[in-house]
């Protein structure tokens, strides 16, 4: 099921050199009324909402406690404002009383070019979380994935009371008894993949759950799909934070990988999504941006395309000089 190096390259070339936007989309402390304490974001994510041509974006707030997850809208994927929170705090006890990180929603298309159309099940929209369980740091662990659903597409809740991933689980493999990261969710032909990244001590790898009903998942028997590469590799540290995506005849996998002193967008390739191929040659380092925007680190990511300009928009985590943004890198020159 490996993919040859030549194709891998040929699949990869159309993400290459793309254009850096200058400036965050969203910067380090976007001033969201009443919450002005935040003062790092990270991971967003793009949708779009049925017969709505708004724009919206969820991406997750730090403000020292933990994570809370905020919408943003847009008409023009450049200008993002109305920004309100998503899913907050958890209850205190609970397994996301330390912040929730939406995201990984139930698209009606999941190929490269779709609208991102948020899809109703059941008479609700739904996501796939991650959160942590104590307040008072960054991404304190165990760690743990959840299931929230909304009747809006802006405002989350649990969907149930349980995790559907944690370490304390039977099938909990080796390689990620320490900590359950982000997940990402795909459904393709009746069945609903989890790809999610956990790490055992400080080594990250990318693993699969599946589910028929997205409440109940049971782990991938070959786990980790994406496990961390070779001595000297970009991905030696980690592969991290996947977002699949059907490209033609293949599935594509953006995800970050740590090595080689930073943190790096790159790109896996599969048939059936469950062989992956690494392409070993970041899409994007950190430093890329003349701007100094990511000179520490660039990495999860979030691609949309707009038919309008036939452009796609690589939206991605920029951590440099100006905090830890959302940047932007674009197919054609704005």
């Amino acid at each position: 099921m490996k993919i040859d190096a030549h194709t891998v390259a040929a699949w990869s070339a159309c993400y290459r050199g793309w254009h850096y936007h200058p400036d965050h989309i969203i910067p380090a402390t976007p001033k969201i009324p009443g919450f002005e304490k935040v003062h790092m974001v990270d991971v967003p994510t793009v949708y779009r909402l049925p017969g709505d041509e708004t724009w919206y974006m969820s991406f997750i707030g730090f403000d020292g406690k933990g994570y809370q997850s905020f919408v943003a809208g847009s008409e023009d994927l450049l200008h993002w404002g109305n920004m309100r929170l998503a899913m907050g705090y958890g209850p205190e006890g609970g397994f996301d009383f330390g912040g929730c990180v939406i995201g990984a929603f139930l698209y009606e298309d999941y190929d490269i070019r779709a609208r991102r159309t948020l899809k109703r099940k059941d008479g609700t929209y739904w996501t796939l979380y991650g959160s942590y369980p104590r307040q008072g740091g960054y991404e304190l662990r165990p760690g743990y994935e959840g299931v929230a659903c909304s009747d809006d597409g802006i405002a989350w809740r649990r969907a149930r009371e349980e995790p559907i991933l944690s370490i304390h689980q039977a099938d909990c493999g080796a390689w990620e008894k320490d900590c359950i990261y982000m997940p990402w969710l795909v459904e393709h032909e009746g069945c609903y993949y989890n790809f999610y990244n956990a790490a055992k001590g400080h080594t990250e790898q990318l693993g699969l759950a599946l589910s028929d009903d997205l409440l109940a998942w049971r782990r991938h028997a070959n786990n980790p799909v994406i496990p961390v590469g070779p001595e000297g590799s970009y991905n030696q540290k980690f592969s991290a934070d996947g977002k699949v995506f059907r490209d033609g005849d293949h599935w594509v996998m953006f995800f970050f990988g740590v090595g080689k002193g930073g943190a790096h967008i790159m790109a896996a390739f599969s048939r059936d999504l469950l062989h992956w191929t690494v392409d070993p040659e970041p899409l994007y380092k950190p430093g890329g941006n003349p701007s100094g925007l990511d000179r520490q680190f660039a990495h999860k990511i979030s691609l949309v395309w707009n038919p309008a300009n036939e452009t796609f928009y690589m939206f991605y985590n920029a951590v440099g000089e100006q905090g830890r943004g959302i940047g932007l890198i674009t197919s054609r020159d704005l």
